[in-house]
Parts: C-alpha cells; structure tokens; sequence
C-alpha cells in the first residue's frame, strides 16, 4: 500500500514535538528547532498517543431543530417489508470494480451521513453530526459528531472514523480511480479536535461547501483493519458494519437478500428519525422479470409494486383486487431534479467518432412518438441532461427531434450514403448499432424507435440483458449505445460523467467516453470557482457544450411516482415528501422509511379477500409539490 499523507500538518507537528521532547537518542538541540516545535505545539494537544489540533477560536456553531417534521405519529413499528429486484448484485463492496450497481443505494442509504438535507426546505439538518459550523476560509466545516452514533457492532462512531475515510478512499487497493481522484483533488484533510470533534478542509473555497463535505461518511477501520492488494476479493461478500436503521442479515447468492432493522437504532428518537424506519425487516427477492414480479405482487408475496408504467396504471390495475379495495393506487407527484434518462453514445466507436453522426442518430430517434402512443402521454420529453436545477440549468436548451432531412443532411455531408438496404453506409461501414437495455417493459418503446429508425437509414440492434450484466458492459465501456438513466445531485456535477479524466478507461461514468479539451476546460472552472454568480455561467456553458457533442439523446422526464400497494400499508397524511422517488423506499436517510405496515388491517385484508367481503376502492393523485 503507498504512503496516503492524512492530515499532513499535523503528522508533521507529531514529529517535530516527538524530535523537541527529549525521549530521542538522536535529538539534536538545536535552538531553531526548539523554536519551531515551541510554536507548533501550541496549536496541537497530545493524549494517549494521539494528536488533536486546537479549535479555532469564535466558531459560531449550528443546529436545526426547528423544521417540520416529515413522518407521522400514527406509524406502527413491526412486520416484513417484501420487495423484488430483477438482479443479484455483484458485490456487496459500495468502491471498486462492479461496485456501481442499482442495489449499492440500499447500502448506502444505511450509512449515515454528517449532515443531510431537508426533504421539503432544503434546510440542512443534523445526521451524524449535531452541529456543523462554516470556516472563515470558506473551505472548512467543523462538526460536532453525535456521541451516541454506533457502529452495527457497537462500537463508538468517532473522529478517527473520518481521518481513516481519507486513507481508505485514497488508497490504491480499492481500485476505485474515481474515489481515488474526488477524495485526493476535493478533500485536503479531516483535522481532529477531540475524539467527537472534526474539521474537515477542501481542498479550494466553493460556495456550496455542506455538499462537498456534509455528505462525507466515515470508514469503520477498526472492522477493516489492514488494506492490502487482496481488498476486493476479501470484502466482495462482507457485511461491512454502518450507521443506519439497518444491516444486512441473510443473503443467498442469486435468491434473496434480507435486511432486519436493528434493535437499539441508535437515532431512533431524532427528531427526523422518529416515527421512520418502522418495519422490522426488509427481503428483497430476485425476481429477474417485472411480469413475474406483478404476479408475485398480485398474490401478496410483494406489497408494493411501481405503477409508473403506463399500461400497468391504466389497465393492468383494472382487475378485482383494486376494485375491490385490497390494493390501493397513488399517482404523487415530486418537485426535484430530473434523472439523466436517455441514450448515450460510446464516442469511442467509430461510427460516433464523427460528431455529425451523432447528431443523426439523435434525429433519427423519434421520441415524441413513443411518448404519444407508448406512453400514453404519461411521461414528458427531457430537454437535456441537467435538468430541474433551477438557476443551474439552462432552460434555453432543446432536445434534437425526429427529423430525416436532418439527418439526410448530416450523413450525405460526412460523406455516407444511403445502401440497397436503406441503411447509411460508407467504406464498408453500416449506420447499425446496438443498444443495450436491461428491463422488458421497455421493449415496445424501443422498438418504435427501431422502426422509425429504419425510414430514417439507422439500424438498431435491440440486446437486452440482465440488468448488473448490462451496467458491467456500460461501466466497462464496452457497448454502442446505453439505454439508461443517471440519478442526481443536489447541484449538477459534471467531471465524473464529462471530464476527460474519465474517458477510455473502465469503471468510471463518463459512459460516453467524451474527450473535449473545451469541455474540460469549463468543468475544471467550475470545481474550482468559488462564486456561485460564475459558477452558475459556468454551469450553463458546460450543458450547452454537452449539447453541442450530441453524446447523449435525452429521452423522457417523469416528474412523479405511481405505486400499488396493499391495503396493509400506510403513508404519512403528506404521503412523501418534495423529494420522494419512492414512497416506499425502506433505507433513504433523507426520504425513506416514512410507510409502515399495520399488521391488523393485514389480517383484516386478507381475511377480507378469503371471504369475498370487499373495501372501497383507493386511488389517490397528490399535487401538492406541483408548481404553480
């Protein structure tokens, strides 16, 4: 393992005071050094062994206490939470090689973070830590962490727990490149004040400094103990101790995965932790197809199912057990930024080198077809990658649409032309691509792209794969063209999927394998600006430069969920928050864990639906994060 520099000055300080304090065979007494270790020790304290730097003096420390709470008083706790994903994931490590899959969220969201973000006010609020201050130098905060904070063994959540986050994600044996570089050119170092006590620097002031370190975990080291060249393959399986309600408890490979909430959850009474998180156990079942997974949900064996889709709002839930009362429906909608969902073109193939094709293929996509016939006019057209982040996003920007003058244009001007078959071609070369997709529901859109495609002179290739088999393709940069959608931030951050730094090489975001000094040069003023005037030009100039690569198609924006749901689950009287993907989400620490399960109207349901009694049908269309 190569030498990491944690806290570099104050390993310093340690060897200067050790070198000044007469316990060294070899000290020399020199009056300069005297000097300096006099001065130095000044600003450090030693105890037991360690080092802890001296609190700066005038911190105005904050909390928040006073913003509404978000769950409900009425929530019972208890019961079995059954839900389905359609893959096993490919390991249980959330850093390194195949580590960047769907199921990582449900581990990550069961570790905590310093400090988290209102759901409905954006106001930050205490996590780990409970009070946080802003350093004069705008690129420190300090925290005071939460002495009751346990690890899942037991064990004390301290200080030392964020200095060892920074050795660990810097080190060269998780292979995780983009880890590496964020806590190397974003993080400086974590000073230690006292076990309880940190400040952690940036490495360069930014005007939103809370999302660059409020959202730092800490790394238990007294679990992992010894980082070495075999990393990934020892911990690939390992329930790595966390911070949240829950851990993982039983798993069997390809089967199911089983999570029970912890008995003593140590910020079960915090106050944004309190009336959540209520059942006592979550399965997730591999279920690998999402028409399987209706039959399971139909029968009870799952008591949610996602209703998004719009042949399973508007007519697969036209059946007994909706109109009979023992499966409710709600259509809410959200208010937060939009995912990334689209196609992205690998500008390392050869027939994307050449940016006029890409913008071709956009044109020959003709998604406002499937959105009128497929979708039923449920989902709306997504304008670009960024967007719903107000004043960050540029609203001017439009989506390339079906258009084939357009793309005859294009192609006769890049020197292509049409073959017998109608297909563009050029030495050789046909306009044919695949495009790598993982669920079944989204076959019949696609297909419609394929057939206007056709009259357009592009071919595509449909391959549809297991859903971690298909992100394992993506990430090693090995496909034509990614079906996919990209979750979000806060603010929009650009480097991890834009930046060169990114491209041609496996297991980073940058999908798109974009390599655009111009580009480049925009989000490296961005990370490094520090107002939010400029960085807000910035921001607009960097989407407009994604733009103009043609590297990514835009496809649909789905500003709300829908679920069915069995009777037996219940919501808060609000249902969700401003930023709710899913209401029945069991782990997120900032909108999950708000539903619970009232094991009495289950037996009633059940007993219900033996005898043939029935309930008022539900369906409910909650607006109230709608923008006027």
């Amino acid at each position: 393992m190569k030498f990491n520099t944690i806290m570099v000055s104050l390993i310093l300080l340690l060897s200067v005071y050790l070198s000044g304090c007469g316990n060294n065979d070899n000290q020399k007494n020199d009056k300069q050094k005297k000097d300096e270790s006099f001065e130095l020790k000044k600003d450090v304290l030693f105890k037991e062994g360690k080092i802890y730097a001296v609190l700066p003096a005038h911190i105005k420390w904050l909390t928040n206490e006073s913003d509404p709470v978000f769950s409900s008083e009425k929530a019972q706790k208890g019961g079995t939470f059954h839900s389905a994903i359609t893959s096993f994931p490919m390991t249980f490590r959330v850093v390194g090689p195949d580590s960047n899959g769907s199921f990582r969220s449900a581990i990550t969201d069961n570790q905590l973070l310093l400090i988290n973000i209102h759901p409905n006010t954006n106001s930050i609020i205490p996590e780990l830590a409970t009070h946080w201050a802003f350093g004069d130098d705008k690129k420190t905060m300090y925290f005071k962490l939460d002495k009751d904070a346990r690890w899942s063994d037991g064990m004390p959540v301290t200080a030392w727990d964020y200095v060892y986050t920074l050795e660990f994600m810097r080190s060269e044996h998780i292979i995780a490149p983009w880890y590496n570089d964020y806590y190397t050119k974003e993080i400086e170092s974590v000073i230690v004040y006292d076990d309880y006590t940190i400040g952690i620097k940036s490495t360069k002031a930014v005007p939103d400094l809370n999302f660059i370190i409020g959202d730092m975990s800490p790394t238990p080291k007294h679990y992992f103990k010894k980082m070495d060249e075999t990393f990934v393959q020892t911990y690939n399986w390992k329930i790595v101790p966390n911070t949240g309600a829950y851990q993982i408890s039983e798993f069997k490979k390809g089967k199911f995965i089983k999570f029970k909430k912890k008995k003593d959850f140590w910020a079960q009474d915090r106050k944004y932790f309190k009336n959540r998180f209520n059942v006592n156990t979550v399965v997730y079942d591999v279920i690998r197809d999402i028409n399987l997974q209706w039959e399971y949900f139909k029968k009870g064996k799952l008591d949610s199912f996602v209703l998004t889709f719009p042949k399973y709002w508007h007519q697969k839930s036209k059946i007994a057990l909706f109109q009979k009362g023992y499966i409710n429906k709600i259509w809410f909608f959200n208010d937060k930024e939009r995912s990334a969902r689209g196609m992205w073109l690998n500008q390392d193939k050869e027939i994307f080198k050449d940016r006029r094709l890409c913008y071709a293929f956009a044109h020959a996509m003709n998604t406002e077809k499937v959105i009128n016939k497929v979708l039923r006019k449920d989902y709306f057209r997504l304008a670009q990658a960024f967007s719903g982040y107000g004043k960050y996003t540029d609203n001017g920007i439009k989506p390339r649409i079906y258009d084939i003058a357009k793309v005859d244009v294009l192609m006769t001007s890049a020197g292509w032309t049409r073959g017998s078959d109608g297909i563009w071609q050029k030495k050789g070369i046909r306009f044919s691509v695949k495009v790598t997709y993982s669920l079944e529901e989204h076959t019949p859109r696609l297909v419609v792209l394929k057939e206007d495609a056709l009259k357009a002179g592009v071919e595509l290739l449909l391959e549809r794969m297991d859903s971690t088999a298909m992100f394992k393709k993506i990430l090693e940069k090995k496909h034509d063209v990614a079906w996919m959608a990209w979750s979000t931030n806060i603010r929009p951050s650009y480097w991890q999927g834009w930046h060169s730094d990114n491209a041609h090489k496996p297991q980073t975001n940058n999908i798109t394998n974009t390599d655009d000094p111009k580009l480049d040069e925009l989000i490296d003023k961005y990370r490094a600006s520090l107002s939010e005037e400029k960085r807000i030009k910035l921001s607009l100039k960097i989407q407009q430069a994604i733009h103009e690569t043609g590297a990514f198609v835009p496809t649909f924006m789905i500003p709300y969920v829908r679920h069915g749901y069995w009777r037996w689950l219940e919501l808060p009287s609000s249902h969700g928050t401003r930023r709710s993907d899913l209401l029945f989400d069991p782990f997120s620490s900032m909108t999950g864990g708000l539903f619970w399960i009232n094991v009495g109207k289950k037996k009633e349901t059940l007993l219900a639906k033996k005898s043939g009694r029935s309930f008022l049908p539900s369906v409910i269309k909650n607006e109230l994060f709608v923008k006027e």
